[in-house]
């Protein structure tokens, strides 16, 4: 049974610039390790090390004191908390590598694998062309070197706005494309170098409206000025949403500052503070300070030549000129250092600055992580007196064993009650807005989205998602005759590789049904399709929003999908279908990756679901034939029989490790209506003994036609296996 909705498209541009609404998201199994500020417990973490730099990782609670505002207060809760497992005495010798073997697929992480969590963001609206090198560089090397098991990760750039707020992963592809992303953003408030050329520039040009020759100098100044503010500001607030995001998630959480620069004083007057940008930083502080992350903060600067260089042209300058600009260099250097330092300060960070090496740099921040003191105390009533001025409350922490130690911790938090700090959304639509722009999931309304590459023969690359609603989770009204309506809001939003928008709708419902396809919706739920036509090759992000209108529950979700480019004409594959099925059914699995947008509704419906067969919810019981199907593209031709030579191969895994391998099968291509889209289908059985959990499904087709290095492509898929 299909419902089926008029539907009208809504632009949400302006709702999504008004509003940083965050939902909340679900408590993880770690909920007890996250460091929070509320009126009954202030806990706060804290990273102990002795005179020689060392982690200091067994005292006790007898031996430290905690302050408030200079008075002691008594500790409530004590831990150390390992974020790193230990090395091995001695490493074990590394296997040799088969550059030749397909990669196994990522493994996807569960709350209580999550060692560390570590948003890196990139500062492209403040990065020089120079630094954007070395800073790609480094995070290449991070990926490759760095980077553990357990490693939660997220590269994110300032300059995509929410759109590169990426699903935190520890999917190497994701952050390699993530990576690729990073590119000099010319219209920001950093230079092809860290520091334009001195020279003398000339006459000002006259123009209608242009200021007269006395006061030329001062509005350039101006208005350099108020642009690298605004910059600055648009920095901040991109820090703004991964904070509120890190707030619930389990393990250590850190966010890496990667910039050329923050000023908090003015250039013009350096008494005079940058009221838009130190407010701004304020702000950010007593967010992450309340969310408990720690910002680490790194100048992709490196040593810098503060003298002339050979750049500079100073030929009609006098030596009062030359000395005047050298001394503004210098002094602009070290404040592009007081915003980074400030923000690393106070939230108990490292800035790291000064340094050629960027990939030292990030690994000084990784050993940071290794271990910290989660301390508490009950704060007394008049510490969260929300009545007349807010104020600022300092903590400080004292190791009373003998020795010399460092502590590192943030420096306070406003008294603001936790209900007034994280007020709540008063619209329905800025509660799916917070839910959509945040870069975690919300599980008010339980979902479950599968996003599926496909390429058709008249649309071209488009993108098909179906998301998967839990209909127990929506309100039902009892209507007369036996009917039963629910009302809600599904907003969906598609950001290309650049942080743009490429697709976005938002959509009310009104559901009607009738018993007893009410007691099966409420069972089964139902999944909502949406196909998004793709112009460009690249990555893509499909992020989705429900709202109950009754009860204000929302539920979010988010898939990253890579699009290839076509036009090279190399192998590729598109997206996995699975469903529960008889192997009669398998060949037709890929029928619905590759179905066109229906022009009556724009591609969008609504329709009823069975759990344990739908190709949305991935769950499959045990015993059950599962059917896959998917596409392959641009498979080359014999030239006498004018016909492919492919071979396919199944793998499934779990938890990385290899569970299944199929037997490879030459692929018959006869009754392929379109030798450019060949579909391709199979069935697997599930066992019965298999254990219920997390499973992923992998393709391999090799083009026996194609050039080595472009012969094999890959493609995978979760799916759960439940009792």
């Amino acid at each position: 049974m299909k419902y089926r909705f008029p539907l009208a498209l809504v632009l949400i541009s302006v709702l999504v610039l008004t509003s940083l609404a965050q939902t909340p998201a679900p408590q993880s199994q770690q909920d007890e390790e996250v460091v929070r500020i509320t009126t009954k417990l202030v806990q706060v973490d804290a990273v102990v090390t002795d005179k020689n730099g060392k982690l200091v990782r067994d005292l006790k609670p007898e031996e430290v004191q905690i302050f408030e505002d200079g008075r002691p207060q008594k500790i409530t809760n004590f831990s150390f908390y390992l974020a790193e497992r230990e090395a091995p005495a001695e490493p074990a010798r590394p296997l040799p590598v088969d550059k030749t073997a397909v990669a196994a697929p990522p493994v996807r992480l569960r709350p209580d694998q999550v060692r560390r969590t570590i948003a890196l963001v990139v500062d492209d609206l403040g990065l020089s062309f120079e630094s954007t090198h070395y800073v790609r560089r480094a995070l290449k090397k991070f990926v490759d070197e760095q980077m553990q098991a357990g490693d939660l990760v997220a590269i994110i750039r300032t300059a995509g706005g929410m759109g590169a707020l990426q699903q935190f992963t520890s999917d190497r592809r994701q952050l390699y494309a993530a990576i690729e992303r990073v590119k000099w953003y010319p219209n920001g408030r950093s230079g092809i170098g860290v520091f334009a050329p001195i020279r003398n520039d000339g006459p000002f040009t006259e123009q209608i409206g242009a200021p007269n020759s006395d006061t030329r100098g001062e509005y350039k100044e101006d208005l350099d000025e108020f642009r690298e503010d605004l910059f600055s500001v648009g920095t901040l607030g991109a820090l703004n949403y991964v904070v509120k995001g890190l707030k619930d998630l389990p393990g250590r959480k850190s966010i890496l500052l990667i910039s050329d620069g923050l000023s908090l004083f003015s250039r013009n007057d350096p008494t005079r503070t940058s009221d838009r940008v130190v407010t701004a930083v304020k702000g950010l502080v007593e967010q992450a300070n309340r969310a408990s992350v720690v910002i680490y903060t790194m100048q992709a600067t490196g040593l810098q030549t503060l003298g002339l260089t050979a750049e500079d042209s100073v030929g009609d300058m006098s030596r009062d000129e030359i000395t005047e600009n050298i001394d503004r260099r210098r002094s602009d250097f070290n404040e592009m250092q007081n915003g980074l330092n400030y923000l690393a300060n106070e939230t108990g960070g490292i800035a790291i600055r000064n340094t050629n090496d960027l990939s030292g740099g990030v690994k000084r921040v990784l050993e940071d992580q290794k271990g910290y003191y989660l301390i508490g105390y009950r704060p007394d009533e008049a510490t969260f007196d929300g009545r007349g001025r807010r104020q600022f409350h300092k903590l400080s922490l004292k190791i009373l064993r003998p020795g010399k130690f460092h502590i590192r911790m943030r420096n306070g938090f406003l008294g603001v009650p936790e209900s007034e700090a994280v007020a709540a959304n008063q619209t329905p639509a800025q509660k799916l807005i917070g839910a959509l722009t945040s870069p975690f999931g919300s599980a008010g309304v339980r979902l479950r989205l599968t996003s599926l590459y496909a390429n058709d023969a008249k649309q071209g690359p488009i993108m098909r998602s179906l998301l998967h609603v839990n209909a127990s989770d929506l309100t039902f009204t009892d209507e007369p005759d036996g009917w039963h309506k629910a009302v809600f809001d599904v907003m969906a939003v598609t950001f290309g590789d650049n942080g743009v928008v490429v697709d976005q709708n938002n959509h009310s419902h009104q559901m009607r049904v009738r018993s007893p396809e009410y007691e099966k919706m409420l069972q089964r739920g139902f999944v909502y399709f949406v196909t998004v036509p793709i112009k460009k090759p690249g990555g893509y992000q499909f992020r989705t929003a429900v709202r109950d209108s009754a009860s204000s529950r929302v539920g979010s979700a988010s898939q990253y999908v890579e699009v290839p480019d076509m036009k090279k004409n190399r192998l590729n594959l598109s997206g996995i279908l699975i469903t529960a099925a008889g192997p009669a059914e398998a060949n037709k699995a890929a029928s619905p990756v590759n179905a066109s947008a229906n022009s009556a509704n724009n591609g969008r419906e609504l329709a009823e679901a069975d759990p344990a067969s739908t190709a949305a919810v991935r769950q499959f019981r045990r015993g059950l034939a599962l059917a896959y199907g998917f596409f392959v593209y641009n498979a080359h031709l014999n030239r006498t029989t004018l016909r492919p030579e492919l071979i396919t191969q199944i793998r499934v895994f779990r938890d990385g490790k290899l569970v299944f391998t199929g037997k490879e099968n030459q692929f018959d291509s006869r009754d392929q209506p379109d030798l450019k889209r060949l579909t391709v289908g199979g069935a697997l059985q599930l066992g019965t003994a298999m254990e219920p959990g997390e499973y992923v499904l992998q393709v391999i087709v090799t083009d026996n036609l194609a050039q080595p290095k472009y012969r094999t492509a890959v493609q995978w898929i979760d799916f759960e296996i439940v009792k």
